[in-house]
């Protein structure tokens, strides 16, 4: 996960085990995340990563319905990846 902070790009590290999708998708509606830009999928074990902001961001804005409450940073994250 990329996240702005005072105008410079940080690469947030997590557990392993906080790693997967559901999880990632919790945590940016609970608003984990101040001001995620970019989303890195990494598979160590077949050498790979891509760029998966734009499919995190789709998924996610087809799931904002079921939610009451959307922090900002979901809303800002999901309108940024649109315009990619």
């Amino acid at each position: 996960m990329v996240e702005e902070f005072a105008g410079r790009r940080a690469w947030c590290e997590t557990a392993e085990e906080d790693t997967g999708r559901a999880t990632l998708m919790r945590d940016l509606m609970d608003g984990l995340y101040e001001d995620p830009t970019r989303i890195v999928a990494f598979n160590t074990t077949e050498g790979w990563s891509r760029d998966v902001t734009v499919e995190i961001a789709d998924e996610l804005r087809r799931r904002l319905v079921e939610f009451d409450e959307v922090a900002a940073c979901v809303l800002k994250f999901v309108e940024r990846a649109a315009r990619r």
